[in-house]
């Protein structure tokens, strides 16, 4: 059964990476870009990865790796913390949220975006969808098979990646080659525990990808953990960074206000500096006619299980 769907996955994966007609890929030395970028290598395309100057960062060593492997010229694109506060602003504006885990993640992506359309490139490569798809999130891998089936189809049903909205809003085509129709079709009739499973006593996510290429790429990316893009480019320091410039007393005297004036209940430092300027650009989030609010910021949640909004989870 891992023979035959293992066969099938490269098949349509190679189709779908062969289709993208970019020459640009977003590489973070994780599995997913590194799968494209093994089927492009005889494209020789260009890669770019973002690096917080100023944070520690896990992806720079792997991207080196993947692109070195594969012979392909890789830019790596250092950003200072002035850069990136300045774009966490126009991140929020195109997202129209301040939720702070899509914020952190996705600064990164509108970074490289905005990178390749000031290189003159008009689209970029991405890995999106692999997580939903094939289980790749850490808080999946430890749960029942009949849970996880339940699991990757709410996911997959709520998916959406705000790294199309990013790439609308500065012109740059976004191209994903694990979103492909047929990927899709195919990650559907692909058994859970070929997705979730023990290698070597431990347990991954994303198995089934990992074991079809863990030959065709380093075994240290096909095997290595799944590591987020506020890891993997450092901006997961933001966190740090804003806890040491607001002070206790500050926080919690702006948290009453914005609980009281605005009915919005922040939970960190970092949530905070978002909130002003979502607030600046778009006022308060609320919406009293809906049933289904966010208990921390009331705006529409449907039957998901965080807010959008404010990234509350679980709710």
């Amino acid at each position: 059964m891992l023979e035959e769907f293992s066969q099938k996955l490269y098949r349509v994966l190679k189709e779908a990476c062969n289709e993208c007609t970019s020459n640009l890929i977003s590489l973070s030395g994780g599995l997913d870009s590194s799968i494209i970028a093994y089927f492009l290598k005889q494209r020789k395309p260009k890669t770019i990865a973002v690096i917080a100057e100023d944070f520690v960062s896990t992806d720079l060593t792997y991207c080196q790796m993947i692109s070195k492997e594969m012979e392909l010229s890789l830019t790596i694109y250092n950003v200072k913390i002035a850069e990136i506060l300045e774009a966490i602003e126009k991140t929020i504006k195109i997202l129209k949220n301040f939720n702070d885990i899509e914020i952190r993640n996705n600064v990164v992506m509108y970074l490289a975006i905005k990178w390749a359309k000031e290189n003159g490139e008009k689209s970029i490569i991405t890995g999106d969808g692999a997580d939903e798809l094939f289980a790749g999130y850490s808080f999946l891998i430890n749960k029942s098979e009949e849970e996880l089936t339940r699991e990757i189809k709410r996911i997959c049903s709520v998916m959406h990646f705000p790294t199309q909205k990013i790439g609308d809003a500065l012109g740059v085509t976004i191209e994903s080659p694990f979103l492909n129709e047929k990927v899709m079709n195919l990650s559907e009739k692909i058994p859970i525990n070929l997705k979730v499973r023990n290698e070597n006593e431990k347990r991954y996510g994303k198995w089934i990808l990992r074991k079809t290429f863990e030959k065709h790429i380093p075994p240290q990316i096909a095997w290595r953990e799944k590591s987020p893009m506020q890891d993997g480019s450092g901006t997961v320091g933001l966190t740090n960074l804003f806890d040491s410039i607001i002070g206790e007393e500050q926080f919690v005297e702006k948290k009453l206000t914005v609980e009281k004036m605005d009915g919005v209940r922040i939970r960190s430092r970092e949530s905070m500096h978002y909130y002003e300027i979502f607030k600046k650009l778009f006022g308060t989030p609320k919406d009293s006619k809906l049933d289904e609010k966010c208990p921390y910021c009331k705006h529409n949640i449907g039957k998901s299980k965080f807010c959008r909004m404010c990234g509350a989870f679980p709710l």
